[in-house]
C-alpha cells in the first residue's frame, strides 16, 4: 500500500506531539512502535497500513531525532533568553 498525503500529514502530527526528550531517548524500534501506537488512537490501521508505516518511519527515524533535537535546544534557547 503506497502512503497517502493525509497518512503522512498524520505521521508528522504525532511526531510533533510527542515531547523531544521522549524521541531522543527511545530506541528505533521503540520509537517507531510509540509513533504507531499515537496513530492507532487516532485511526484504524489495517496489517498492511501498519507495515507501510514501519518501513516508512524506520527509514526516517534519524530525521526525525533531528527535529526532536532542534526542537528541545530551540526550547532550551527559550527558557535562557
Amino acid at each position: 500500500m503506497l502512503i497517502n498525503s493525509s497518512m503522512l500529514r498524520l505521521v508528522w502530527d504525532v511526531v510533533e506531539e510527542i515531547p523531544s526528550s521522549k524521541l531522543l531517548t527511545l530506541t528505533d524500534t521503540a520509537l517507531i512502535k510509540v509513533i504507531l501506537q499515537h496513530i492507532a488512537v487516532r485511526i484504524l490501521l489495517s496489517g498492511e497500513d501498519v507495515c507501510s508505516l514501519y518501513g516508512y518511519i524506520g527509514s526516517r527515524t534519524m530525521l526525525i531525532r533531528d527535529m526532536a533535537e532542534s526542537r528541545l535546544e530551540n526550547c532550551l534557547l527559550q527558557k535562557v533568553s
